[in-house]
C-alpha cells in the first residue's frame, strides 16, 4: 500500500510540474520549415492587456499590484498560462509542424525522457527572428513575478536567480524531465526584467518605465515589445538544455540526424552573439551545454561536396 501511495504521489507531482509550464520545446526540428513571424500579434496582445489594465485601476497607486495584475491578466493561477495557451491556440499565429510525439526524442525511452515519454512536444513558433517554444511564455509571466516579488522583497539578485536555478534543477526541470534548460531560465529573467520595467527607468537600456502615473492613475507611457527581450538564448537548440546522461547518449545520435540540414543552411542553426549572449545570461544560472548544439555536433560531418559554398573559417 505505501509503495502504491508513493507511486501515486510521484505520477501527481511529474503531472503537476508538467502543467504548470507545459511540454518542452524542440526547436531542432522543422527548423528549416517557413513560418510567420508572431512579434506584431503577440506585441498587440500584451499591450491590450496593459491597457485594459490601466482602464480598469480604481485604486492607489501601487506598482507591485499593478505587476501582480498583469500577472492575473496574461499567466495566472492554471496548468498553462492565459498567454501561453493563447499562443497554442490562436488562429492569428502560425506554429511549427511538430508532431506531439514525433521529434528529436522520438524513440527514446521512458528513463531518458521521463514525464516528455508520456506528454510529448509542446508548440513552437517564431517571434522577432526566434523559433521559442509556448512554454516560454509561462516562464516570462509566472517565474518572472517570482523573481521579481523576491527582488521588492529585499532579496540580492544573486540570491534571486539562485532560487529560480535551483527549482529548474530540483523541481520543474532536471528532476522531473531529465532537462535543465537553459532557456527557461533566460525568459525566467527577461520576465523579471519586465515586471521591473513596468515602473522603472533604465530596465531596459535607456527606455523609460512601461507605465506612469498620474497621481493614482496609471497610463501607457512606452508600448512593451518583445524585441526587448526574445532573443536566440530563448531557442532551445541555439541555447541548449543541460540532459541527464541516460538522454545524453541518445540525444547527440538523434542531433546527427540533422547534420544535412544543418550543412544546407548552416546559419539557421547558429546563435547571433553567442559570446555576448553567454556573458549576458551566465549569471542566470547556465549549465553550458553547447556540445548539444547541432553546428558543434556536425561540425566534423562535413558532405564530401566540392562545390559547397564556402564557409567563414575554411
Amino acid at each position: 500500500m505505501n509503495v502504491l501511495i508513493g507511486k501515486i504521489i510521484a505520477a501527481g507531482a511529474l503531472w503537476v510540474s508538467v502543467s504548470v509550464f507545459g511540454y518542452e520545446a524542440d526547436q531542432y526540428s522543422n527548423r528549416l520549415v517557413p513560418v510567420k513571424d508572431s512579434l506584431e500579434h503577440l506585441d498587440r496582445y500584451v499591450n491590450r492587456d496593459l491597457q485594459e489594465i490601466i482602464d480598469e485601476w480604481a485604486i492607489p497607486k501601487d506598482t507591485f499590484r499593478f505587476a501582480r495584475r498583469v500577472y492575473y491578466k496574461m499567466g495566472g493561477i492554471h496548468w498553462v498560462d492565459k498567454i501561453e495557451r493563447w499562443t497554442m491556440n490562436s488562429p492569428l499565429l502560425e506554429r511549427y509542424p511538430h508532431k506531439h510525439y514525433r521529434g528529436i526524442y522520438r524513440g527514446m525511452p521512458v528513463w531518458a525522457t521521463r514525464v516528455n515519454f508520456f506528454f510529448g512536444i509542446g508548440t513552437s513558433i517564431y517571434v522577432n527572428g526566434v523559433r521559442i517554444g509556448s512554454d516560454k511564455f509561462g516562464h516570462f509571466f509566472s517565474q518572472g513575478l517570482k523573481y521579481y516579488r523576491r527582488e521588492v522583497r529585499g532579496w540580492e539578485q544573486k540570491r534571486v536567480l539562485a532560487r529560480g536555478a535551483y527549482a529548474e534543477r530540483w523541481l520543474w526541470g532536471y528532476l522531473t524531465t531529465g532537462i535543465y534548460a537553459n532557456a527557461d531560465l533566460v525568459a525566467n529573467y527577461e520576465g523579471m526584467q519586465f515586471y521591473r520595467s513596468l515602473s522603472q527607468d533604465n530596465i531596459i537600456g535607456d527606455k523609460i518605465a512601461i507605465i506612469g502615473w498620474h497621481g493614482d492613475q496609471p497610463f501607457l507611457q512606452r508600448r512593451f515589445t518583445w524585441r526587448d527581450h526574445i532573443n536566440d538564448y530563448w531557442d532551445e537548440a541555439l541555447n541548449p538544455s543541460h540532459v541527464v546522461d541516460s538522454l545524453q547518449r541518445r540525444l547527440i545520435p538523434a542531433i546527427q540526424k540533422l547534420c544535412g540540414e544543418y550543412w544546407s543552411n548552416p546559419s539557421e542553426f547558429v546563435p547571433h552573439d553567442d559570446a555576448g549572449l553567454w556573458d549576458r545570461y551566465t549569471s542566470v544560472g547556465l549549465i553550458d551545454a553547447r556540445q548539444n548544439r547541432v553546428d558543434m555536433v556536425c561540425a566534423d560531418q562535413m558532405p564530401a561536396n566540392p562545390n559547397r559554398p564556402r564557409l567563414m573559417g575554411d
